[in-house]
């Protein structure tokens, strides 16, 4: 399994626990506008979440940069590989 499936896997579940209405599909191209739940205070709750079980960090302007879940995934993937 890549890296990156890793890192998807573990966002996902992250994402299906903090955001535990939604029961949609969480792929490489899901968008904080595709969970009703996702708003600012969440997305920053969900950064340090990925942040915590990832070992990795994030600069404010690298998650300002991420236009998707895609974008998070290898920037999380560069860091830990």
């Amino acid at each position: 399994m890549s890296e990156q499936n890793v890192i998807l896997e573990k966002t996902t579940a992250i994402i299906r626990d903090l955001f535990d209405e939604y029961d949609g599909p969480v792929t490489m191209e899901t968008t904080a506008n595709d969970v009703a739940q996702w708003d600012s205070l969440s997305h920053v709750r969900l950064m340090v979440m990925i942040e915590m079980e990832l070992g990795v960090h994030f600069s404010t302007s690298e998650m300002q940069s991420f236009k998707n879940l895609g974008d998070l995934v290898n920037a999380a993937a560069k860091q830990v590989g």
